[in-house]
C-alpha cells in the first residue's frame, strides 16, 4: 500500500507535464506547420481580394508555409467574419478584413452574428485605399471650394451615387453634407460599377469612390477629379489634393484593412505574425505594389489597430445614426 507521501512526487510530476504541455502548445515556435486559411470576406475581384492575396503571397515566402486566400463573400462581409469568429483560435484561420465590417455594420444591422471585442484578436494595419470625390466634367466646379459653392446654392438638386444604403460611398457624402451643411440627393446601386458608370454617363453628378476605382475614369478625362479624402495625396492621382490642402479638413474616409485571428489565439502567433506583416511592409516592392493599387501602407502594432476601429466606430456610428440607416 501506497501512502500519500509516496504519491506526491508522482501526482507533482504529472501536474507539471501537463502544464509544461499547455504552455508548449501557447508558444508554438515552429507555426506555421501546415497551410494557413486567410478568409476574405467579400467575392473574388473586389477591391480587397489583391490587397488580401498580396499579403497572402508575402507571408507565404516569409513563413514558408502557404497562406491560401478563401473568398466567403456576401452580408457585406458579415457571412465571412462569421465564419473565422466561430473558427478554432489555432493560427490556422485569419482574417483579412475592411475596417467596415466594425465600424460600420454594427450600426447599420439590427443584429450581427459576430462581435470585435468578444470574437477577435487583433494582428495589424495592413494599408488604406482612400476615397476621392469625383464629379461628371460637365460640374462646372473644379475645385472643393467651387463644388461646396455649386452644391449650397442648389439644395436637393444634386445627385450623387454609391454603392447602396449604409456603403462607405454612402456615408462619404453624409459626412460631407453633414462638414458643409449641404444637402443632396442620394441614388443608391446595386453596385459600385454601376454607380461609376451612371456618373460618367452624367445621370448622376458625382461619386466618392476608391481612389483606385476611378482613377483610369480621371485620367481619361472621363470624370474631374476633386478632391483626396485623405491625409495625405494619392499615388495613383498625386496632382489631386487633399481635402486639408484644400479646407475642409477632417473630411477623411477610406477602405482600410487589418488582419485578426479567433479571440483566444497565441499571443505567440499574433506576435509573429504581426511582425512578419511589418516586416513585409518594409519591402520596397510591397510597398509599391500597395501604392500602385491606390493604397497606403499601414502596419502598427495589434493595439494600433484596436485604436483605429474605436476610433472609425465612434466616427461613423454617429453619421449613421444623422443618415438614419438601417438595413434590418
Amino acid at each position: 500500500m501506497f501512502s500519500s507521501v509516496c504519491l506526491r512526487p508522482v501526482w507533482f510530476v504529472s501536474w507539471f507535464l501537463i502544464a509544461w504541455s499547455v504552455t508548449a502548445a501557447d508558444v508554438p515556435k515552429d507555426y506555421p506547420i501546415r497551410p494557413v486559411r486567410m478568409v476574405n470576406p467579400y467575392p473574388p475581384g473586389g477591391s480587397s481580394d489583391p490587397m488580401c492575396r498580396t499579403l497572402a503571397e508575402a507571408l507565404t515566402r516569409s513563413l514558408g508555409q502557404q497562406f491560401v486566400v478563401d473568398n466567403r463573400g456576401g452580408g457585406n462581409g458579415n457571412i465571412g467574419t462569421d465564419v473565422v469568429a466561430k473558427a478554432n483560435p489555432d493560427g490556422y484561420t485569419l482574417l483579412f478584413v475592411a475596417g467596415s465590417a466594425f465600424t460600420i455594420n454594427p450600426f447599420v444591422y439590427n443584429s450581427l452574428p459576430f462581435d470585435y471585442k468578444r470574437h477577435f484578436a487583433p494582428i495589424g494595419l495592413f494599408a488604406s485605399v482612400p476615397n476621392i470625390l469625383v464629379v461628371n466634367p460637365s460640374l462646372p466646379a473644379r475645385t472643393l471650394s467651387d463644388f461646396i459653392d455649386y452644391v449650397r446654392a442648389r439644395p436637393g438638386q444634386v445627385n450623387f451615387a454609391s454603392a447602396g444604403n449604409g456603403s462607405t460611398m454612402h456615408l462619404s457624402a453624409e459626412l460631407f453634407q453633414k462638414m458643409t451643411g449641404t444637402k443632396m440627393q442620394h441614388i443608391p446601386y446595386v453596385s459600385p460599377g454601376q454607380a461609376t458608370l451612371d456618373t460618367i454617363a452624367n445621370r448622376t453628378q458625382l461619386i466618392f469612390h476608391l481612389v483606385a476605382a476611378v482613377a483610369p475614369h480621371v485620367r481619361a478625362g472621363k470624370l474631374h477629379g476633386i478632391s483626396v479624402l485623405a491625409p495625405s495625396r494619392s499615388g495613383v492621382l498625386p496632382e489631386i489634393p487633399t481635402t486639408q490642402e484644400a479646407g475642409l479638413p477632417g473630411l477623411e474616409s477610406a477602405a482600410w484593412y487589418l488582419i485578426l485571428a479567433p479571440k483566444g489565439t497565441s499571443k505567440t502567433i499574433i506576435a509573429k505574425l504581426n511582425k512578419e506583416i511589418n516586416r513585409s511592409l518594409q519591402e520596397v516592392g510591397l510597398r509599391k505594389r500597395i501604392i500602385d493599387m491606390g493604397g497606403n501602407p499601414l502596419g502598427g502594432t495589434p493595439k494600433d489597430a484596436d485604436d483605429m476601429v474605436d476610433a472609425e466606430a465612434k466616427k461613423w456610428s454617429e453619421i449613421v445614426k444623422l443618415a438614419g440607416v438601417k438595413l434590418g
